[in-house]
């Protein structure tokens, strides 16, 4: 296990505190010299605009943008990973690297996978949660309300630790019809998450293409509103029973147009 402490991030990110545009859009250190301690869990959101398709691609410079993202895991060692606009088989390398388990969620676009390119040969497009363990089951399914070209779809998987960990990137709002999409997706993805109350941990992570959160009650709601890049609109929730104290830091990043979210909680035991 790879987990460093919150604290460590903070203290070490504080040193290059003048050094960053926005007071949390600080240099995450390497979790060398942390060890994992079992009553916490971490999450490390990313968005990392792999379709090739996007207009934000070009600025990735492939490959690059798949080696930070492995850099980033490895430096801030999360229980769990989500990542939205990923492809298939960049996740695989990322986990092949890692030493990450995983599962993908492909997104439909008009109707049908999207290939990833430029270059190919890189998978479909979708979203991928990674855990530092094991997953034991995982499910998906399409959000019922859906608008433009681009499919949105949730993610879950079951973890040997017993958490429960989601993933979901939403669609943008800029248009009354966008809004009301994306609110009745927000609506859906609340009762996904409340799916089972507080009988289970349960973490959530993804870019909601909002800043009013998705979180049922009983959870808390952490955000990325300190970001350098895209600011407010990716969140984490968990269940506060379960996972109690959150406490945030940003995870700058060069070649993807957000940067990362990496929140880490208490974690109560289940028995």
């Amino acid at each position: 296990m790879r987990i460093p402490k919150i604290a460590a991030l903070l203290s070490a990110a504080s040193t290059l505190l003048a050094l960053s545009v926005a007071p949390a859009a600080v240099a995450v250190p390497s979790s060398e010299a942390s060890d994992h301690t079992p009553d916490t869990y971490s999450v490390l959101q990313l968005n990392l605009c792999l379709s090739g398709l996007a207009g934000c691609y070009p600025d990735t410079e492939y490959p690059r943008v798949v080696d930070e993202a492995a850099a980033k895991i490895e430096t801030t060692g999360p229980d769990a990973v989500t990542v939205n606009e990923a492809c298939s088989g960049d996740i695989a390398r990322i986990a092949e690297g890692t030493g990450y388990d995983y599962r993908f969620a492909t997104v439909m676009y008009r109707g049908a996978p999207l290939e990833c390119t430029k270059p190919g040969g890189r998978g479909v497009f979708g979203n991928a949660v990674l855990v530092d363990g094991t997953i034991t089951a995982s499910e998906d399914q399409a959000f019922r309300s859906q608008l433009g070209s681009e499919e949105r779809r949730w993610l879950c998987v079951e973890t040997e630790q017993g958490v429960r960990a989601c993933t979901a990137h939403l669609s943008v709002a800029g248009s009354a019809a966008q809004a009301a999409t994306n609110q009745s997706q927000c609506e859906e993805l609340t009762s996904v998450l409340a799916r089972d109350g507080q009988a289970k941990a349960t973490i959530f992570a993804g870019d909601v293409n909002r800043k009013k959160g998705c979180a049922p009650a009983g959870f808390w709601t952490a955000t990325d509103a300190d970001a350098g890049q895209a600011p407010g609109i990716q969140h984490a929730y968990g269940s506060r029973g379960w996972l109690p104290n959150p406490t945030t830091v940003i995870v700058p990043m060069t070649y993807t147009d957000h940067d990362g979210l990496f929140v880490e909680s208490m974690l109560r035991p289940n028995n």
